[in-house]
């Protein structure tokens, strides 16, 4: 049974800082890319940051967070983590990780068949 455990958000004022973690059972994780998604009240779910699985990781962004997130992994610990800085207030959302169906990121949301439960970021101008 694959399970994804979020967790690093909270409450921050805008221009602050989060890491986001989330940790995986069940499979092998670094077979497979991850991605981060997030989802306001009443929008949909919507694509964050990728990583790709394999030794040569390659790395995708919603343009809205480039040059200010970092999605990286440590398959060692099953981990994939989003460094977000200089927060903004439009950042708060339920974050939610996912694995994909392949060696790859993708930016569609059907691409992913395990998700977490979430952890809230928000962010207060």
């Amino acid at each position: 049974q694959v399970q994804l455990v979020e967790s690093g958000g909270g409450l921050v004022q805008a221009g602050d800082s989060l890491r986001l973690s989330c940790v995986g059972s069940g499979r092998t994780f670094s077979s497979y890319g991850l991605g981060w998604f997030r989802q306001a009240p009443g929008e949909e779910r919507d694509f964050v940051a990728a990583i790709s699985g394999g030794t040569m990781t390659t790395t995708i962004y919603t343009d809205s967070v480039k040059g200010r997130f970092t999605i990286s992994r440590d398959n060692a610990k099953n981990t994939v983590y989003l460094q977000m800085n200089s927060l903004k207030p439009e950042d708060t959302a339920v974050y939610y990780c996912g694995t994909s169906r392949s060696m790859l990121g993708y930016r569609s949301r059907y691409e992913y068949n395990y998700w977490g439960q979430g952890t809230q970021v928000t962010v207060s101008s």
